[in-house]
């Protein structure tokens, strides 16, 4: 008999030994690949500040060059499953140091090691505003009633890990620290729960191209509840198989009412995982076997919830309440990708900025219903739908769905269609017979028409307010120390404006009120004086920037743009709005 060709033997042998799919080496250079993103920068900095820091970094490189060298050459499972844990072990390098090197943090991060000291000194964290935590390049969040949000509005847990690691210093680092290895963790794990072929992809949805640890390292409690979240979402179908949580379910039950008491984002997720649970159980016990395992994952991870919350719920109920509902109701400006920029940007503004919050809420049920309605279809991208509900809201900014894209991959991969081929799909009366595609597409249309003319108000809505600007003073050619308005309220309610002058993109600091009345009446005209928070405005260099002057009102949430261009050297000097 003659023996089989050197491919064939291989193709036969022992496991590890077989030659490995060219996808699955693709994926593993991919990974290699996305961890020079952003390497350059940190590696230049540590060479001007912190040498060791820039030697560790180079090994790095050096790693991300053999890797990529032997990736494509390896012959064996087993060898380029080791250079998946190679690329692994080179992504948390690059990550731990660049956060050696950039762990200051943002508004969250200072905010969140704010409330640990309060937490460790015995004093309220709710409601509690810390205004001298901010300027010195630590952003603002302003709202339509004309301030600002210095208080924290998350729940408790994110604090509460960062409080033993105080000793860090000052500034964000503790909170940075806790997010940083909150992701580490949460890839690990991530990549070791993952099938061996697809380890490489959580390492470049995580660590790899820099975003995940870029929010990280500005201390985003959504980092923590992600990592939390991990383990929740992988195999998510599976969970109460059979009616039995077991040590896993239960265990996953807990994460995910941890992950809910360290940021609201989870409160979105939960109902679509929970509901996508149901169904499937349903699909495999019947209505009387489904109900239990589910009702016992939301007991478990309600009373975890509850346990993390229970000091705060006692010593400081109605601010602790108000605190951790903050996002959702302080009123912030808008701000984000979403469909909000046309009344930010495409328009001059809009009378009903409150309908997109409607349509927002109105468009996370809509998506709940399909995803129940159409479960075998749908299941999939459960922990992709709920995001999509902050396209349509006030502040859309793109972290709502980047950091959690890693659970995007997860239930891609372990929670493939065929997980729901037998789910539960509820089909009452009016969606079944003859017509029932008919019905099917009716039904969708139904439910998602409120959320689409909700967002289509907000969209339409006119600016209340006209304003022109009559004068212009300037303490040189390029600084305005303040300006005068002649503003029109349209409309038929008296309106408090709070004005403030940006360069399109984003929001700037409110300008204060100098002279004229602080409300503009019901079909009237006033004349204002506004100067600028610091006392002067630096007119941008760049010739051609437009300038954009805002009026938000707080009730009804209203925003009114105008164009202006400032002309003139000296003086008051020549001006024209557009």
């Amino acid at each position: 008999m003659p023996s089989p060709a050197p491919g064939q033997a291989r193709a036969g042998g022992a496991p590890g030994t077989q030659p490995p799919a060219q996808w699955h080496r693709v994926l593993t250079l991919l990974a290699d690949v996305s961890l020079f993103i952003g390497t350059r920068s940190v590696w230049t900095q540590a060479a001007s500040h912190r040498p060791p820091v820039a030697a560790v970094i180079s090994v790095c490189y050096a790693s991300i060059l053999v890797c990529g060298v032997l990736t494509p050459v390896v012959r064996r499972t087993r060898s380029l499953a080791r250079l998946d844990l190679c690329v692994l072990v080179t992504a948390v390098t690059l990550a731990l140091c660049t956060w050696v090197m950039n762990h200051g943090g943002s508004d969250e991060a200072v905010l969140t090691t704010q409330a640990a000291r309060e937490i460790v000194a015995g004093h309220p964290v709710y409601g509690q505003p810390w205004p001298w935590l901010f300027g010195h390049g630590v952003a603002l969040t302003p709202t339509v009633t004309g301030g600002y949000d210095f208080t924290y509005g998350y729940p408790p847990l994110a604090p509460l890990l960062t409080a033993p690691l105080l000793w860090l210093g000052h500034g964000g680092a503790p909170a940075t620290a806790v997010s940083t290895a909150a992701l580490v963790a949460g890839t690990v794990l991530l990549w070791r729960m993952l099938p061996a072929p697809w380890r490489s992809a959580a390492t470049m949805a995580c660590l790899g191209f820099g975003l995940l640890p870029n929010y990280a390292r500005l201390g985003y409690p959504a980092i923590t509840a992600l990592a939390l979240l991990i383990p929740v979402v992988v195999h998510w179908p599976r969970i109460g198989r059979g009616g039995r949580l077991g040590p896993a379910g239960v265990a996953r039950a807990v994460c995910l009412g941890a992950a809910c008491a360290t940021q609201q984002l989870p409160w979105f997720l939960a109902p679509f995982l929970l509901a996508g649970i149901y169904a499937v159980r349903r699909g495999e016990l019947g209505a009387r076997g489904a109900t239990p395992p589910v009702l016992r994952i939301a007991g478990i991870a309600a009373t975890v919830w509850l346990l993390i919350n229970t000091y705060f719920a006692v010593s400081e109920p109605g601010t602790w309440i108000a605190g951790i509902a903050l996002p959702l109701t302080q009123g912030a400006t808008l701000h984000g990708q979403g469909l909000a920029d046309i009344s930010l940007y495409l328009t001059a503004g809009s009378d009903r900025l409150d309908w997109y919050g409607h349509a927002s809420l109105l468009l996370a049920a809509a998506l709940l219903a399909l995803l129940v309605l159409f479960m075998r279809r749908l299941g999939p991208a459960a922990t992709v739908l709920p995001w999509c509900a902050f396209y349509l809201a006030t502040r859309s900014q793109d972290g709502y769905y980047l950091i959690m894209t890693p659970l995007w991959l997860a239930a891609a991969v372990t929670a493939p269609p065929a997980e729901f081929a037998r789910a539960w799909q509820p089909r009452p009366r009016p969606l079944r017979g003859p017509h029932r595609r008919t019905a099917l597409i009716a039904a969708c249309a139904l439910l998602i028409a409120p959320a689409l003319a909700s967002a289509a108000v907000a969209a339409t809505g006119s600016p209340p307010l006209r304003m022109r600007v009559t004068a212009v003073r300037r303490r040189s050619a390029d600084v305005v120390s303040g300006l005068t308005l002649q503003v029109t309220n349209g409309g038929g309610g008296a309106l408090t404006p709070h004005f403030m002058v940006t360069r399109n993109q984003g929001s700037g600091r409110y300008w204060s009120l100098v002279r004229g009345p602080a409300a503009v009446p019901a079909h009237g005209t006033v004349r204002m004086e506004i100067r600028p928070a610091a006392g002067t405005y630096l007119l941008p260099a760049r010739p051609g920037t437009r300038l954009r002057l805002r009026a938000f009102t707080a009730a009804p949430q209203t925003l009114s743009s105008t164009s202006i261009r400032l002309e003139g050297r000296t003086g008051a000097g020549a001006h024209r709005a557009r």
